[in-house]
């Protein structure tokens, strides 16, 4: 990626985090919504305009360089043997799994059976594959990227699609707190590919309120999981009356 195109993705991230809308930077600019949109979206953003944002979240542009260069060291996925040796590792794999999820080190060992030594072991091999840097006092600092996803295809997905996908899908979903809903219909190709979109929007959604939530205590939150899907389909007893 460009450096134009980090910083200005860096700045994205920014607002979005601090939930200021551009319609935000727009009055403080004294510019149209409609004049930010277009400033982002062609990436031409004067160094002048670009302190004004930066000021506007209480940062200045050294401190978004500094962050647009950590970024560009962060992880989107493992590499297929990563998955594969998180497979052959099942606490190796929660471990991950707690730490994506802001668990820290203390919590983790205190309510699971995971014993402080094989914990720092645990930790040890997420340093050496570079999921995390292992820092002083068992803390970490993930080199995973906010839009961090496990391998299409993957192993990961793989023992989703075998194990954990029956497991989720064999309630009944009626419980209070419980929620599934179906729809059928039929669309275009575009309304699907934009569908796409939404899906990744509520995902990402969804990791902002979990970020939210990782400051309360453990026994204030639940496990959650959640799914969200579309692709074209037709059920096969439909599909078996098409001629």
């Amino acid at each position: 990626m460009a450096q134009t195109s980090l910083i200005i993705q860096t700045l994205k991230n920014c607002l979005k985090e601090q939930a200021v809308t551009y319609a935000n930077v727009a009055e403080s600019l004294s510019l149209s919504e409609a004049s930010i949109k277009r400033i982002f979206s062609e990436e031409n953003l004067s160094l002048q305009r670009l302190d004004e944002i930066c000021k506007l979240l209480n940062m200045d542009i050294c401190d978004l360089t500094k962050r647009a260069e950590h970024s560009k060291e962060e992880i989107n996925e493992l590499t297929e043997e990563q998955e594969i040796e998180f497979i052959k590792q099942p606490k190796l794999l929660f471990m991950a799994y707690m730490l994506l999820n802001d668990f820290d080190f203390d919590t983790i060992t205190y309510y699971y059976k995971i014993e402080e030594l094989e914990g720092v072991q645990l930790l040890a091999h997420l340093d050496r594959v570079r999921f995390i840097n292992l820092l002083s006092g068992n803390r970490v600092k993930l080199l995973t990227s906010r839009n961090f996803r496990w391998r299409k295809n993957g192993a990961i997905n793989k023992l989703f699609n075998q194990q954990i996908r029956k497991e989720f899908f064999q309630s009944n979903f009626v419980k209070p707190d419980e929620l599934m809903m179906f729809s059928g219909a039929m669309l275009s190709r575009s309304s699907i590919l934009l569908f796409h979109k939404k899906i990744e929007k509520l995902v990402n959604e969804f990791n902002d309120l979990a970020k939210q939530d990782a400051n309360l205590p453990f026994d204030d939150r639940v496990g959650c999981g959640f799914v969200g899907a579309i692709k074209p389909w037709v059920f096969s007893d439909f599909l078996k009356l098409k001629k």
